[in-house]
């Protein structure tokens, strides 16, 4: 696993959804709320180089192919706004 990878503990199972029942009243007004959101997920890429180091620098300046979209493996709520009414 790479090291990035271990940095970052996997988002947790959301939440199952609740029956009527359990649902806030409807005749109560909602807030809207606005966040600024940081989201990091590993991808895989790829990239022709002659040897590790070739290959890491390539990646690093933004070279390469994305093979792969990864998961999100960490969500940071940055800032958060709430709407006036």
């Amino acid at each position: 696993m790479p090291a990035l990878a271990r940095k970052f503990a996997a988002q947790p199972e959301p939440e199952p959804l609740r029956g009527p029942e359990q649902r806030p009243s409807s005749k109560r007004r909602r807030k809207t709320f606005h966040a600024s959101v940081l989201v990091t997920r590993l991808e895989e890429w790829f990239v022709e180089a002659d040897s590790a180091e070739e290959a890491q620098a390539l990646l690093a300046a933004g070279e390469g192919h994305c093979s792969t979209f990864g998961e999100r493996v960490h969500v940071e709520v940055d800032r958060l706004l709430e709407d006036a009414d």
